[in-house]
């Protein structure tokens, strides 16, 4: 807390702005800036802002205000510490600690490039910076308070410099000690954007720059479960808890450099053409770190083999497209050519006998295109495809394809197919370890080709929305119970049901949220629960003579029983279950939460896990992961317009 009061110090007086009622309603701007005193008396025009003056934007998406209506979605955000709705995921035991995924999505950020799969809850990637436009400097605070000792503190400040040129700086330190042994997460990252937009608007640049560390001891989950679950008082403290690894730690860089800009020859509006050039680079580093040899991982000085006791892999990706843009309001049409070079890595050589390079890198060549089609304000399509090939990592394709149309007013339909043919998760294809077997070489590995069918249906009737998708995904990649990557011969076909809605009566509200799925065969490669279901039961209501409003409620999430993979911390991926793990599930986590917004600062307070005061904790993230018992969770949002 001490943090954000010393910035305070330095920040000016607020402003009144607006406050919008509906989430959506921030695409919206019916109005600016209002004039107060036109200067008709001494000249001089006074302005008093609004909150439409107040826009962020990513690259390619249209304009959005800063969001300061106090929504019941805002109680799923701005209480996780990735400041994200996490459903269909499952924390581990300590803030910045990652999660499990328990329903089936395609993580572009893996596509070609090294990134493990619990290391990616914080990752940003090029389309998730925001690019801002403000009349006043603006700066944002999210604190979450952390596990044992510790905090998350993010700020933001932004300010344009004239009004074609706006520049934002972004940091984010988190460091939570946690409440087992050898659990420290200690993470940060730093955001540098830019955005410029000529006088006569032919000119147009964005740019950025980010750099995001994701840090974590491993300790390889608790030894002895029974010690956990038998509720000896003993065990109370988990810090009592003997764990599986005592000298491990993984840590994860992801750093970006990014530079786009649009040039329109033509002054005529009958020919709307502009020229596109974007370049990048973007390199990730993994270790796996240790001081000494982990006992947990081999039984004789067989299984090792000369390599030091800590490990290095690392991706980069150096990418330059120039493209040709068709510019219309209702057609967009995008296309060109892209060159990149790639590389693959370890850190130091393995021994020659075990075949595996220090590194791979190719320059690839390909094509991206990208349509976008609006007609009658009623029906809007989107498209975009990329191609490239190259000789080590094999070609890659990646298709989405969106169809968004209101058949009736206030009833909107979203459909979509993507497909995507590319290189399994370079996490996946080498890894270099002191301990023998797990070294590894997918060697000519097939192209993992996923295709998604589905979309969802947004029905006014209670703001419900139902939703729909299937997955045919080939030579699916994954991780056996050795911890060695596998191909699947056959096909891996997932289907997903879900739907959300809002029940309301007077100042009560419910809002249930529900997802149904199952893999329709080769079960085992992907295990994952049935169902996945959350409620939401609140109370919202303005206090305090208006001055302050608040929303006082219940949350309980659960998702049935089912065979989890088990957690591999070399790789910071998941594993099949061996013969000696056990299911996990079918115990529900219930939170009770008071939140209140005071002007355009947001309190989240939740006593989480709140069941564990009364019956045993029995609800685990992960085989010998256990979730966290009860906890005071607090989350405070807060914008300053000076």
């Amino acid at each position: 807390m001490k943090y954000i009061l010393l910035c305070l110090l330095f920040c000016g007086y607020f402003f009144k702005a607006q406050v919008l009622n509906k989430t959506d309603s921030n695409r919206v701007k019916p109005q600016d800036t209002l004039v107060i005193d036109s200067g008709k008396k001494d000249s001089l025009q006074i302005f008093k802002p609004t909150i439409y003056d107040y826009t962020y934007k990513t690259q390619f998406s249209e304009k959005k205000i800063f969001d300061t209506a106090f929504t019941p979605d805002k109680t799923f955000i701005f209480s996780q510490y990735n400041n994200r709705d996490n459903f269909g995921k499952i924390q581990f035991a300590n803030t910045g600690s990652g999660f499990q995924d328990l329903v089936f999505e395609v993580n572009t950020e893996q596509n070609l490039s090294l990134l493990p799969t619990r290391k990616s809850s914080f990752i940003l990637g090029i389309n998730d910076i925001k690019y801002y436009d403000v009349k006043t400097p603006t700066t944002s605070f999210i604190y979450h308070n952390a596990y044992s000792s510790g905090a998350t503190l993010q700020t933001t400040y932004t300010q344009n410099v004239g009004k074609n040129f706006n520049f934002a700086v972004e940091y984010m330190g988190l460091r939570s000690l946690g409440f087992y042994q050898y659990s420290l997460a200690s993470s940060n990252n730093v955001i540098f954007s830019g955005h410029y937009l000529s006088e006569n608007k032919k000119y147009e640049a964005y740019a950025h720059y980010i750099h995001q560390n994701i840090n974590n001891q491993e300790n390889g989950g608790v030894s002895d479960i029974d010690l956990f679950l038998n509720g000896s008082s003993n065990f109370n403290n988990r810090l009592n808890l003997p764990v599986n690894l005592t000298t491990s730690d993984s840590r994860f860089a992801y750093r970006r450099y990014y530079f786009s800009q649009q040039f329109r020859p033509f002054a005529s509006e009958k020919f709307p053409f502009k020229i596109r050039h974007t370049i990048f680079h973007q390199g990730n580093k993994y270790y796996y770190t240790q001081n000494s040899l982990e006992p947990y991982y081999f039984n004789s000085q067989s299984d090792l083999i000369d390599y030091p006791y800590s490990s290095k892999k690392y991706s980069e990706n150096l990418s330059n497209t120039v493209s040709v843009l068709f510019d219309k309001e209702n057609f967009k049409l995008d296309a060109g050519v892209r060159y990149q070079i790639i590389k693959l890595g370890i850190g130091d050589a393995l021994p020659s006998y075990l075949n595996i390079p220090q590194e791979l890198s190719e320059n690839r060549v390909g094509a991206v295109g990208n349509l976008l089609v609006k007609l009658w304000d009623k029906v809007e399509v989107n498209s975009n495809l990329e191609i490239s090939s190259g000789k080590a990592f094999g070609s890659y394709i990646r298709s989405q394809n969106l169809l968004k149309f209101e058949p009736i007013k206030d009833y909107f339909v979203n459909a979509k197919v993507n497909f995507q043919s590319a290189s399994p998760s370079f996490n996946l294809l080498m890894n270099p370890s002191v301990y023998r077997k797990y070294n590894f070489y997918l060697e000519n590995p097939k192209n993992e080709t996923t295709t998604q069918i589905g979309g969802d249906v947004n029905l006014k009737w209670f703001q419900s929305k139902l939703s729909v998708n299937y997955f045919r995904i080939d030579n699916y990649t994954y991780l056996d119970a050795n911890a060695l990557p596998r191909q699947s011969n056959a096909s891996l076909n997932i289907s997903q049901i879900g739907g959300e809605a809002t029940f309301s009566y007077g100042k009560f509200h419910l809002n249930p949220k529900v997802l149904f799925q199952s893999a329709i065969n080769n079960k085992n490669l992907l295990p994952m629960p049935n169902f996945i279901g959350r409620a939401n039961v609140f109370y919202q209501t303005k206090a305090f003579k208006k001055a302050a409003e608040i929303q006082a409620g219940v949350k309980v999430y659960y998702f049935t029983k089912f065979a989890s993979r088990e957690y591999f911390p070399i790789l910071n991926e998941f594993i099949l279950p061996n013969a000696n793990s056990y299911d996990i599930g079918g115990q529900p986590i219930a939170d009770v939460y008071f939140n209140m917004r005071v002007k355009r600062m947001f309190f989240f307070i939740e006593a989480q896990h709140l069941n564990t005061t009364f019956m045993k904790n029995k609800s685990f993230t992960a085989p010998n992961y256990p979730i966290s018992d009860f906890r005071v969770n607090i989350g405070i949002v807060w914008y300053l317009f000076s």
